[in-house]
């Protein structure tokens, strides 16, 4: 599998469930995952988007260990993407309303806590590396991103 199929396969899953798995490290060296709403953005290959307010949990462990890990899957599990990556925590007017045209609609829930998008910041996950999973065929495929 290619870089550019295993992208698009982790765009159509996002479109599918509209929803992730975004796993981080505590200050403690324990891993922490909660459900996100991931955007992929057109012209930003290699990367990964979804909205956090500043004093989440999230900023803190991303500030003090940048590794991160998304878990993709379908409802019916039979595509399962894991990705490895770099995070940045962005705040960028531009950026963050490119992320917010995606996934503004699907945030019911989020907009009852944050009010002022101009507050939020963006998670940005650099892709490093990636497995695409079938476990109904029991086929496993990794992809190894480079600079470029």
């Amino acid at each position: 599998m290619e870089r550019r199929e295993l992208l698009a396969a982790i765009e159509n899953i996002v479109e599918e469930v509209k929803t992730a798995i975004f796993a981080t490290v505590d200050g403690e060296g324990k891993p922490r995952m909660r459900w996100v709403t991931p955007a992929v953005l057109r012209g930003r290959t290699g990367a990964l988007y979804f909205i956090t307010y500043p004093g989440s949990e999230k900023v803190r462990q991303v500030a003090g260990n940048p590794n991160a890990q998304w878990i993709f899957q379908t409802r019916a599990l039979d595509r399962i993407i894991t990705v490895d990556g770099k995070v940045n925590v962005l705040d960028n007017p531009s950026i963050r309303s490119e992320v917010l045209e995606v996934v503004g609609p699907r945030l019911a829930a989020f907009w009852k806590i944050n009010l002022d998008e101009r507050d939020l910041l963006v998670i940005e996950t650099i892709i490093e590396r990636a497995v695409f999973y079938r476990p109904m065929k029991g086929e496993r495929e990794a992809v190894v991103f480079g600079r470029g």
